[in-house]
């Protein structure tokens, strides 16, 4: 074990109360990226400032008069059912929202951080790296009330259906819903086809948007929204089992890019 001396725990505290990010302040101090963490933990929970022990708000799901950003919600909802999962460890007294994004699209990576920000404004978010991805985090005690299609096991073992209260955000905010499907288990991508013309055989591109998920319950959640706002979709199959929903006709498409769009 490395013992750092008191000068170097000192400096350490000194610049971290100035800004510097606990990387920064690793590197300069060749001190353990986690050790650096924990002191900083350890400082701000003996000035008061640690995070975890601001008293909770009363959720929406507990109280219907509490604030909620019923469109960000319903935004986040479709990223959790997409990629997202709570998990509850025994060495935190808190559970934890995590919704996984893949690195190639940073720009939806900082739209789940704000709509999380939107639906839990008193809590704070973080993102811990992994290979290829990022997992953008929130810790709260009404987890389990606001998402409570949570479960153990894959979403797809297990039914997922959405509570009265829940149907009533998507119903307002179906676009929001739709969003965060596209942006987790969804794509939009350029197909195309050939035809003959004239005796003469032609190229055609045209956009398609995709969305892939082994679960029967969370397509349909898909389809039920894409019905609630008229837009035309088709089936797909893998294996003889259902597994794509494709919007391609050019009017449903055009619905959606000004709504959604490419992931970026």
């Amino acid at each position: 074990m490395t013992f750092h001396s008191l000068e170097v725990r000192r400096t350490a505290l000194t610049l971290l109360r100035e800004g510097i990010p606990n990387a920064e302040v690793a590197r300069r101090l060749d001190v353990p990226y986690g050790t650096i963490s924990y002191w900083k933990h350890k400082d701000r929970a003996t000035r008061g400032e640690c995070p975890g022990r601001k008293r909770s708000t009363i959720c929406f799901a507990c109280d219907r008069t509490a604030s909620l950003d019923e469109r960000a919600y319903s935004h986040l909802l479709g990223l959790y059912l997409g990629d997202g999962h709570i998990s509850f460890p025994r060495q935190h007294r808190t559970p934890s929202l995590t919704v996984t994004l893949d690195d190639t699209w940073p720009g939806i990576q900082d739209e789940c951080e704000q709509v999380i920000r939107l639906v839990f404004p008193d809590r704070a978010t973080c993102r811990v790296r992994s290979k290829g991805c990022h997992h953008i985090k929130v810790y709260s005690s009404h987890l389990f009330h606001l998402f409570p299609q949570h479960g153990p096991g894959k979403k797809h073992h297990r039914k997922i259906a959405l509570e009265s209260w829940q149907q009533k955000i998507v119903d307002a905010h179906p676009w929001g819903f739709l969003r965060g499907l596209i942006q987790s288990d969804g794509c939009r991508i350029t197909n195309w086809t050939t035809r003959i013309v004239a005796g003469a055989r032609k190229r055609y591109e045209y956009p398609r948007y995709w969305f892939t998920n082994v679960s029967d319950d969370i397509r349909k959640l898909y389809t039920d929204t894409l019905d609630l706002l008229g837009l035309e979709w088709t089936e797909c199959y893998r294996h003889g089992n259902p597994y794509n929903i494709s919007v391609a006709r050019k009017a449903s498409v055009a619905l959606m890019d000004a709504h959604i769009g490419p992931k970026y």
